[in-house]
């Protein structure tokens, strides 16, 4: 990051957290773990999203390992099946959340097939926590929009509920989640409840009519336009689909959003997490350690590769 960038996003009070950088790991008592190591893991809970999507709940093997884990909202960890490979994905339960660690898996290559083929009982890798974090500190008394893709909204339910479980803290927080179609919507068990809060605002919208579906219909993009958040004092958190970002960011730019109040995250394009295979570069930029938490400022200042 130059220090132009830093200067700015220091004003706009939105730069991304840093995480715990390059070969880093949880501060458990005694020995660090080697970070090349996955730590052994349980699935307690397999919850399926969509035909596509799967959450998985873990508890880590090791009973101390799992009490002292801390992680910050938008890190990620890499999940691992032994002897097939492994994939990032962001922690989306909350830190404030500590029973579980839950990720949310879309089924897209051979690794991500075999951790579809998981039950309740088995086994798997973590590495984690990885990456920076959402700069939640610095939107302490903002307004919060959040907006999400499919299985985009991951990443922004590791926010959203920290920040509805520190409500205090914040000011008006709306959410437009958005899906092809309702049976792509993920956490849909939860969706009834985020519906009915008095402290948060959903908006819920699909590509086109569906039988049954009561909410929005319409391209996120088009549906953020018609919501037409204030940008005064607000700071708008989106992710999913990179042809939903893309119009996205363009919407919100149509809106007056600065590109420092602006942030996304980038974990897909994540390999070993911790910046030794080099394979996430954007320029001179690693998404592992500088990511994988950006704010549109920052994204500007990259070559033009996503």
């Amino acid at each position: 990051m130059s220090k132009a960038q830093s200067a700015a996003q220091s004003a706009a009070g939105t730069a991304p957290g840093k995480g715990p950088g390059p070969g880093a790991r949880p501060a458990f008592a005694g020995d660090l773990p080697n970070p090349y190591l996955p730590m052994p893991a349980t699935v307690i809970e397999v919850i399926n999203e969509s035909p596509s999507i799967k959450t998985f709940r873990l508890v880590l093997n090791d009973e101390r390992a799992m009490r002292d884990f801390h992680f910050e909202p938008g890190q990620v960890g890499q999940l691992s099946m032994f002897g097939v490979g492994e994939s990032t994905f962001v922690i989306n339960s909350p830190p404030t959340r500590k029973d579980y660690l839950q990720f949310s898996v879309m089924k897209a290559g051979e690794n991500t097939a075999a951790l579809h083929g998981l039950s309740a009982g088995d086994t798997v890798g973590v590495r984690a926590p990885l990456g920076n974090f959402f700069p939640y500190e610095s939107m302490k008394g903002k307004d919060i929009v959040f907006i999400g893709g499919g299985i985009g909204m991951a990443p922004l339910r590791t926010l959203l509920l920290f920040m509805l479980d520190t409500r205090k803290d914040y000011g008006r927080i709306r959410l437009l989640y958005g899906a092809r179609s309702p049976q792509d919507m993920a956490f849909s068990a939860e969706l009834p409840d985020w519906l009915v809060r008095g402290d948060l605002e959903t908006v819920l919208t699909i590509d086109r009519e569906a039988e049954g579906w009561e909410h929005k219909v319409g391209l996120i993009p088009n549906v953020l336009l018609e919501m037409a958040p204030a940008p005064e004092n607000c700071v708008a958190v989106t992710c999913g689909p990179p042809i939903m970002i893309k119009f996205t960011l363009q919407a919100l730019e149509k809106l007056g959003f600065a590109p420092e109040q602006i942030v996304t995250t980038l974990e897909k394009r994540m390999k070993c997490g911790i910046g030794i295979c080099g394979r996430c570069n954007i320029g001179d930029k690693y998404v592992c350690v500088d990511g994988p938490v950006f704010t549109l400022a920052q994204l500007k200042g990259m070559p033009n590769e996503l």
